[in-house]
């Protein structure tokens, strides 16, 4: 049999790769993007309610109703902007099928799209898969602020989308206000759509709070604005998120999920929907995980590895450039092999291989699993 591959250049992730070498070392895997906690009890129990009374079929093509309302409540409230539940507002199978699906729905060949890097590993496949042209712009390595002036001058007839992502992964960066008025004035005047992934929204520290697209009508008009449910209630497996945007995008955004996925999972959608009642649930999630972040920090100050402050997400880099002088893939595999410890290298997410030795470090664990972790770092050997 003769297979003409259609995407020659497309091989499984990272993450995919190194699975079994964590497993054949027995590593503690904190490279991805997954909680070290278990859901709520009372989230459980609404799943299991709703699948004992048989709402287990296939339920309405882009989400349940009442999630789609609850979401569009939980907007309003957070951020002020009231999007029509009817019209708006999609419920998707996570936060990677909602960014695949929207730029299928509209990009075209020949559309550039502008892509900060470090980005998450799916973007940049998925723009090429529909014809697009990534633009890349390397956010600063020694504090991840983007330059819109940089920004500026690479605008092109041709460039269709700007993509964000707001608290950043993998660096935990967070844009502010400035940056948002920025975009704002970039976009208008222009046909340029922006897609914003803000998954990490509910996880931001010292006192900051999340610039949503929905916080700024302009900006909305013009803006696919993309969640998970997964990070927020640890369950990143049951893959369920949504995406929000005005009635004409949202068409043809439905129109590709409905003959790609056909429908989401009936009775978790069901789930969440109750569930999002219970606001302490995450809104306090900010608390949760700086408290988790310090502990990191406090804990690792002993070690050569020097930490760049997470400012949001349950993600942090650390930089190991005064321990050894190999670079990020081939450290991070030491890590795994020698110590038991499996990070992210920086690298994988950029087309470019960065000069600085960065590792992203998932902080989303139990108390113990973050000592044990670091004390493993601690007797990491320096060789340069």
């Amino acid at each position: 049999m003769v297979l003409n591959k259609k995407y020659k250049n497309l091989n499984p992730n990272y993450f995919t790769r190194i699975r079994p070498e964590i497993k054949k070392y027995d590593a503690i895997n904190l490279s991805e993007g997954f909680t070290g906690f278990h859901c709520s009890n009372k989230l459980v129990g609404l799943v299991q309610k709703h699948v004992s009374e048989g709402l287990n079929q296939y339920g309405e093509a882009y989400g349940e109703r009442v999630l789609r309302e609850r979401v569009a409540e939980k907007v309003s409230k957070l951020y002020g902007h009231n999007y029509n539940p009817e019209t708006e507002i999609t419920i998707t199978a996570g936060a990677a099928q909602a960014i695949s699906t929207t730029l299928s729905a509209i990009i075209k060949e020949g559309d550039e799209v502008i892509v900060f890097e470090p980005t998450c590993v799916n973007t940049v496949p998925a723009i090429r898969m529909n014809g697009g042209e990534p633009v890349f712009i390397s956010i600063d390595k020694s504090n991840f602020i983007i330059d819109w002036e940089q920004v500026q001058k690479m605008i092109t007839a041709n460039t269709r989308m700007i993509i964000i992502n707001t608290p950043h992964s993998p660096s935990g960066a967070v844009l502010n206000e400035l940056d948002m008025l920025r975009l704002q004035k970039i976009i208008t005047g222009t046909n340029i759509l922006v897609l914003s992934d803000e998954t990490f929204e509910h996880i931001v520290f010292d006192g900051e709070s999340h610039q949503s697209m929905a916080l700024y009508p302009i900006l909305t008009q013009r803006s696919i604005i993309i969640s998970n449910f997964g990070e927020t209630f640890h369950v990143t497996g049951w893959q369920t998120g949504y995406c929000l945007a005005p009635e004409e995008i949202t068409n043809e955004i439905r129109k590709i999920q409905e003959i790609t996925i056909s429908r989401v999972n009936t009775p978790f959608q069901l789930a969440f929907a109750d569930f999002l009642q219970y606001e302490d649930e995450y809104l306090g999630l900010n608390e949760f995980y700086q408290k988790k972040r310090d502990l990191l920090n406090n804990l690792i100050e002993a070690s050569g590895f020097v930490p760049i402050f997470s400012k949001g997400s349950y993600f942090q880099l650390l930089d190991y450039s005064g321990i050894s002088s190999l670079n990020d893939m081939d450290f991070a595999m030491k890590l795994i092999s020698e110590y038991g410890v499996a990070l992210a290298p920086l690298s994988i997410f950029s087309h470019s291989k960065p000069d600085k030795r960065l590792l992203r470090i998932n902080f989303a664990q139990p108390d113990e699993i973050i000592r044990d972790v670091v004390q493993r770092l601690l007797s990491v050997k320096h060789s340069k």
